[in-house]
């Protein structure tokens, strides 16, 4: 395109963030680089492999922001990508999120599990990526460290005092002095001191024995054992017990799996794979990660980061804050290497699965915009009607993006202005609702939209577009046979059909489209069908209010338990004798 050849040649040879537009003038990609003219200029001369191709046939437009340093634009790109949520910088976030365990910061404190660290005061221990290790420790501090379990004190005493688990603060005295002792042992044990622990628990349990006092002794046992099945199954992989997260990294064919092993009190306890597309060097989309990895406290900083040899150790320690470093040898060295392994054999095994899932989404949006001879449809949305005789009329629109459901973008809508069984009106309505929405709030608009009917379907959905609207969306049909599958892809106005191998993934795609879209419009009809019987009925009984309906649905849970209780039953929910009878009455009324 001529305007960004001149854009191009303006780019400056500085340090920056560079961020790639579509033809909605939404930002798709966001980069940096060291020589912003160098990079961006890439993206437009040479060869690039398929899914480079992609982000570059989308793009009609960029910005740049110039940077003084190659960590400044670290940061403002990790800044840039969390603002804007670009969709193919999207894959390099990890929503991930591990629990840890904590001690809060409360008269009586409590030992909990939670999965967000913040800054309350509170002692957090973890991250635990195995969801079992972080239950079972948390049961094994219960036996052993009898703090408060209510988030609100009861006024009597629970069940956790009664086996031991809780000293009962709500009904007996419990010094300050009782609780810090209990949180300075579960802090000494979770940072490495369950063997000391242990050791004073068996010279215990042994004391009670030599007492004769045999049942102390059995319950020290048990928990001794506990201890050595929940803390000694781990392997010890280092004997200094400093926590590091261990970074390595592959890369092929445009993808790059990072694995990143999480040593805790010297433990290797888990590791955590993320695969993603690339679009820069390696060691940018690595440093990318990085920085995504421990963006908003997502992951715990460590105390040392070890890295691969090939990656600058000070760029990562200055955009982290963390000491980091590139071991040459010994057990640190072994442990990147392993990482390093693990990448490649994981990066080797999902090339199957990443190409056969592109087959079934970007290949097949693809071939489905040539089939139609239109531009590749990334975005679809797609309308179903659902009713019977025309009573409760709804619709149903669903979206796929990528050949993917996006399903935060899925509409529900109530036919307002329509009587009666009139699908064309039907689906006029809620297109006009939906695009008159997106232009008021200056939305992208989808690039192809699916209607579940014929050629009288598009007619009534292309002319509200085209006529009332101004807008030119392809609209295409998915027909079905007398089986209920669909059959026949049409388009237009007048509707042609568009000749589809039913064996191929565009079709299977289109399928998939009109299954989600008809069970999303049907479940929506079925609940709106719900409430209606339900409040047709208590309606027409006088003395039965709102406040009255919600008890009667709490206390028995369906419009069909309602419907089998007696008088007595629907008297014990709190209505008036005569009401209650009113609408017994009503009930066995609507059933004959």
């Amino acid at each position: 395109m001529p305007e960004l050849k001149e854009k191009l040649s303006l780019v400056p040879a500085q340090p920056g963030c560079y961020l790639m537009k579509n033809k909605h003038g939404t930002i798709i990609y966001v980069g940096k680089a060291k020589l912003l003219r160098n990079r961006v200029r890439s993206y437009f001369t040479g060869s690039h492999d398929k899914k480079t191709q992609r982000l570059v046939s989308e793009i009609r437009d960029f910005e740049y922001i110039v940077t003084s340093s190659n960590i400044e634009a670290l940061l403002l790109e990790q800044n840039l990508i969390k603002k804007h949520e670009p969709k193919y910088n999207v894959l390099l976030k990890d929503d991930k999120s591990y629990p840890y365990l904590k001690i809060t910061k409360e008269e009586h404190p409590r030992l909990i599990t939670t999965r967000k660290v913040k800054k309350d005061g509170g002692k957090y221990f973890g991250p635990y990526p195995n969801v079992h290790a972080a239950n079972e420790t948390k049961k094994l501090l219960d036996r052993l460290y009898p703090l408060r379990k209510c988030r609100t004190l009861p006024d009597r005493v629970c069940l956790y005092y009664h086996i031991g688990q809780c000293l009962a603060p709500c009904e007996f005295d419990v010094t300050q002095e009782k609780n810090q002792e209990m949180v300075q042992e579960i802090t000494k044990f979770l940072n490495g001191g369950h063997k000391e622990i242990k050791e004073n628990l068996t010279n215990k349990m042994l004391e009670a024995s030599e007492e004769l006092n045999f049942e102390r002794a059995q319950e020290l046992r048990d928990q001794v054992q506990h201890i050595e099945a929940v803390m000694e199954k781990q392997k010890m992989t280092m004997t200094d017990e400093v926590d590091r997260d261990v970074f390595g990294y592959a890369y092929d064919k445009g993808w790059m799996c990072v694995q990143v092993f999480f040593i805790r009190q010297g433990k290797l306890i888990e590791r955590d794979v993320s695969m993603f597309p690339m679009y820069q060097e390696p060691e940018d989309d690595f440093y990318t990660y990085v920085g995504q990895f421990y963006l908003n406290d997502q992951h715990r900083k460590p105390k040392e980061i070890l890295i691969p040899e090939v990656i600058d150790e000070a760029v990562v320690q200055e955009f982290i804050q963390v000491k980091t470093f590139k071991p040459k040898k010994g057990q640190k060295k072994q442990l990147v290497d392993l990482a390093n392994k693990n990448a490649q054999i994981a990066l080797k095994e999902k090339f199957d699965l990443i190409e056969r899932d592109e087959q079934k989404t970007i290949v097949a949006i693809e071939r489905l915009g040539a089939a139609l001879n239109i531009e590749t449809p990334h975005r679809i949305e797609a309308f179903d009607n659902s009713n019977i005789q025309g009573v409760d009329p709804v619709s149903a629109m669903v979206s796929f993006l990528d050949g993917k459901p996006d399903k935060k973008n899925y509409r529900k809508y109530k036919v307002k202005d329509v009587e009666g069984p009139d699908d064309y009106e039907s689906m006029r309505e809620v297109v006009r609702r939906r695009y008159i929405r997106l232009l008021k709030e200056n939305q992208p608009l989808p690039d192809l939209i699916v209607i579940d009917g014929g050629k009288g379907q598009i007619s009534a959905a292309q002319g509200v577009l085209e006529d009332e609207l101004g807008i030119y969306i392809p609209v295409c049909g998915l027909v079905k046979d007398e089986k209920h599958r669909t059959s026949q892809l049409m388009i237009g106005d007048p509707a042609e059909v568009v000749p589809l191998k039913r064996t191929s993934q565009e079709f299977y795609l289109l399928q998939r489209i009109q299954d989600e879209v008809h069970r999303f419009a049907i479940t929506f009809h079925r609940n709106v069908r719900k409430q209606s019987m339900f409040s047709s009925i208590l309606d027409d009984v006088e003395g039965i209010g709102e406040k009255r309906k919600r008890e009667l649905l709490k206390h028995f849970g369906s419009l069909k338990r309602i419907k089998e209780a007696n008088i007595e039953e629907i008297e014990g929910v709190g209505i008036p004798k005569l009401v209650a009878k009113a609408l017994f009455d009503k009930i066995q009324e609507e059933e004959q």
